[in-house]
């Protein structure tokens, strides 16, 4: 899910340790359930596919983003400049290419396989950045996973896998747009802003299946419940997560989402994985933890 910025730190006053260890609780099912709650949230919308397809959920789920940050982010368009919208433009294209490559992903390799090939944008980011030996070693671990995943079979999906890397190369895109839209644009309204120009480009394309492929009512709902649990329940759940967990706790959380995602296509839509898949996810998984686990910063 990637549709919501993190929230800036608010001054907080001094708790006690109770009350501390309680927060942390609640912050750590906050989390588990936000997790949950976003891979629900693609598992149902994929239930739609048959009659809207990938591009038909993902307006939708567009739509519903849009709703959810601009009336949290309130922005004020008229006051942008040119060096604020450019990269508020940018984030609106990489956010529906991202959402719309994952989805069709999805479609063809199941939530499982879909969501690891994606989180190896975040992921490339972290390792990127840093030239600790240790992470080295970590960029070894996740690169034999990929491997694993993507070992010539006749079975193979080649474009199914082709869509999640597009996926992972637009989450990368996403966070670094985020940085700079973050430091240009006061608070949320750059989020806002460009959930709300993606919406605007994904009329057509809703217009287009509507008229093509008549929606029924329980498609729908699937389209509307995977906006709401994959969008706007996250997003709320992380303005709480944030001020109770510390930023490396709730990043490691983070890097069992393509764990949670392969439970929920298992459980949810049968779609089960070989040994050779859950190997390679925990590969990819035990990459990111360890280069979060040994991080000094």
């Amino acid at each position: 899910m990637h549709t919501r910025p993190a929230p800036a730190p608010t001054p907080l006053t001094p708790l006690e340790p109770a009350e501390r260890t309680d927060g942390r609780l609640a912050g750590v099912a906050t989390m588990i359930g936000s997790g949950l709650s976003n891979q629900t949230g693609a598992a149902i919308g994929s239930l739609a596919f048959p009659v809207l397809g990938p591009a038909g959920v993902v307006a939708v789920r567009q739509y519903v983003a849009a709703l959810v940050l601009i009336a949290v982010g309130r922005p004020r368009l008229r006051s942008f400049t040119w060096a604020q919208w450019w990269p508020v433009l940018l984030l609106a294209l990489v956010f529906g290419t991202m959402n719309l490559s994952l989805y069709s992903a999805i479609d063809r390799v199941g939530l499982g396989l879909a969501v690891t090939l994606e989180f190896l944008g975040p992921l490339t980011i972290a390792l990127a950045t840093s030239r600790r030996r240790v992470d080295v070693c970590c960029a070894m671990i996740a690169a034999a996973g990929v491997v694993t995943l993507m070992r010539p079979q006749p079975s193979a999906d080649y474009v199914g896998m082709g869509l999640g890397l597009l996926a992972a190369v637009c989450w990368a895109s996403y966070i670094l747009l985020n940085r700079t839209v973050g430091r240009r644009v006061p608070g949320a309204q750059g989020a806002a802003a460009a959930a709300g120009i993606s919406a605007v480009m994904f009329l057509p394309v809703g217009i287009a299946v509507a008229v093509r492929h008549p929606p029924t009512a329980g498609a729908v709902a699937c389209a509307i419940a995977a906006g709401v649990l994959s969008s706007a329940v996250p997003y709320l759940a992380d303005l709480f997560t944030l001020r109770h967990v510390p930023p490396r706790a709730f990043g490691l959380f983070m890097s069992v989402n393509p764990v949670l995602a392969a439970l929920v296509g298992w459980v949810g839509l049968g779609q089960g994985l070989g040994a050779p898949e859950w190997a390679s996810i925990g590969a990819i998984v035990a990459a990111n933890s360890l280069s979060i686990v040994t991080s000094r910063s």
